[in-house]
């Protein structure tokens, strides 16, 4: 679908959209179908093309939907936004145009997101996951209910009829793709945006997601009426992380797996700062304190996330419980704020068998063949003994993973894995002992297994989610496991501010004529349509509806 440029040619079209990753395809799909020409850059090779949605889960937020109504769960637009406001807890003069983003996504989640989505091929499994449960009351942040539909095909089943869409206008003649086309500047005249200029890299062979060279082969000029940018988050970039790292979270890591390949590296923050854009909620991230180190890497640093159940024990490094409401799947960000004011960057999981082969899914397309393959016969072994293939492949390769039929044994193997923090073996013995005494009745006064007794009325979660109540030291569950777990780089919450129309906006508040942004390098929309939080499934669903809204307007405007 690329196509060779000859070095210092310049090349024009209605728009040029820089970045090929989900948001961009929308985009560029949308303006093309209204019979506008489009060139599409990227930086990777072809084999990256989707960029981080290929990857993903493909975990979507919606509202009030069929798959919920069918699995016994109220929701509406009244309650989501309540959900909405309460976990980005909005409270700066900044926030105006990200809460009507996020207004209008909620709506759109409620109304056309489905219908668009299912009138272009994509399909859900058919059980809800409870993402973001929250636990600190009806005000505090989190999904009141389960609201994470994972499509059919995981990533690559949403990215798919982009993909094919954008290749159609491709054979049409309307869209050219530009692989190895790095954009180092936005062109203005007159502070109006008239196109970029770049740097063509050499050819590479790097597969998806590895990270390919930036030799420099040539340069290269693109005229166009509108500028999009829509070049992704930094998660990518650990000084960028560490350098925007709030101090409410506590002293950002020293070490950090990454989960999103290496070619998310923020650029496009500052390309649209040179260009006169304001920047917003820089501080405002999104990252998760259950990654893995992945034993089969793709990229430097790779993690996995562990997307857990409700049932793990939670410890620190120290082996002292999380307190509630930090217990698996409840509050991503307090649980990080929490674990980093320890003074460690890690913690455990102890869980057993029992546990692992209910609760434990893992972050990511290659993690999910038979979502990701549409392979029913593979889907059903997750109702059947035994853990999902890849989470057995981690529990036996992972290099964070203790396996014991002993306490004593769990609790060696957890010390060698962490030698310098002076694990309390007495602590971590007495909290699994407490927690095992609260197991013996259906009701107990431990939050967490209150919490865990509550979810199983959950259609969904007592089908696929959530293990029976049982004791950790129970022999008959064994064996046990420990799981250490680490700071995993994820998503970019603030960004590049816009209107609901998408138009950059610059630090007095008016438009940069022409320039346009989309997806993680706006926040999503607007600069930061999640504030501080997220309530999941509303990553991949930002990019789309952003891409949708901001492509549409750019068709309107060239």
């Amino acid at each position: 679908m690329t196509e060779n440029v000859t070095a210092g040619a310049t090349l024009s079209a209605d728009a040029v959209v820089v970045g090929a990753g989900l948001a961009g395809l929308v985009a560029a799909h949308e303006i093309a179908s209204a019979g506008r020409s489009v060139i599409v850059l990227d930086q990777e090779p072809p084999a990256s093309l989707g960029g981080q949605a290929w990857w993903s889960f493909g975990g979507l937020f919606l509202v009030d939907s069929p798959e919920q109504r069918r699995m016994g769960v109220r929701d509406s637009v009244d309650l989501a936004w309540s959900d909405w406001t309460a976990t980005a807890a909005f409270d700066r003069e900044d926030d105006t145009w990200p809460k009507r983003w996020a207004r209008a996504y909620v709506e759109f989640a409620a109304g056309e997101k489905r219908p668009w989505l299912r009138s272009l091929g994509v399909g859900f499994f058919p059980i809800v996951g409870w993402a973001e449960r929250g636990g600190a009351g009806p005000e505090g942040p989190g999904n009141s209910v389960p609201r994470f539909h994972v499509t059919w095909g995981t990533g690559p089943g949403v990215l798919a009829p982009f993909v094919q869409r954008v290749e159609a206008h491709v054979a049409s003649g309307r869209i050219r793709v530009l692989h190895r086309h790095r954009v180092d500047a936005v062109d203005l005249v007159a502070g109006t945006a008239v196109g970029v200029s770049g740097t063509i890299l050499e050819p590479s062979e790097a597969a998806r997601g590895q990270s390919s060279t930036r030799t420099p082969i040539g340069d290269f000029r693109v005229a166009a009426s509108a500028v999009l940018l829509t070049t992704g988050g930094i998660g990518g970039s650990p000084d960028l992380v560490r350098r925007y790292w709030p101090e409410r979270l506590g002293r950002a890591p020293r070490s950090m797996l990454s989960g999103v390949p290496a070619h998310v590296d923020g650029r496009g923050w500052g390309i649209a700062e040179r260009a006169g854009a304001r920047l917003i909620g820089t501080d405002r991230m999104w990252h998760y304190t259950e990654g893995i180190t992945n034993w089969d890497p793709v990229w430097p640093g790779h993690g996995i996330r562990i997307l857990p159940g409700p049932s793990s024990l939670w410890l620190d490094a120290l082996g002292r419980r999380l307190p509630h409401p930090y217990s698996p799947g409840f509050d991503t960000l307090g649980t990080l704020g929490h674990i980093l004011k320890t003074g460690y960057e890690h913690s455990w999981f102890v869980l057993t068998q029992k546990i692992i082969e209910k609760e434990f899914a893992l972050s990511g397309s290659e993690q999910n063949p038979d979502l990701t393959g549409k392979d029913l016969r593979l889907l059903a072994k997750r109702l059947g003994a035994g853990a999902p293939g890849p989470v057995e492949a981690f529990k036996d390769h992972g290099e964070d993973f203790v396996v014991s039929r002993t306490l004593s044994g769990l609790l060696d193997g957890m010390k060698s894995l962490s030698p310098d923090a002076p694990l309390d073996r007495r602590e971590v013995t007495r909290a699994i002992r407490d927690r095992d005494a609260q197991s013996m009745n259906p009701f107990s006064k431990d939050p967490q297994l209150a919490a865990i007794t509550s979810a199983r009325q959950y259609r969904g979660d007592r089908i696929l989610r959530v293990a029976a109540p049982h004791r950790l030291l129970d022999a008959a569950a064994g064996p046990l496991i420990a799981v250490k777990l680490h700071v995993l780089s994820r998503k970019t919450l603030g960004g590049i501010e816009t209107d609901l129309e998408g138009r950059v906006l610059s630090d007095d508040g008016t438009t940069v004529g022409g320039l346009y942004a989309a997806g993680e390098v706006a926040g999503f929309g607007g600069g930061g349509m999640h504030g501080y939080r997220a309530l999941e499934g509303t990553f991949l669903g930002g990019c789309l509806f952003s891409g949708r809204t901001v492509g549409r307007s750019v068709a309107a405007a060239v």
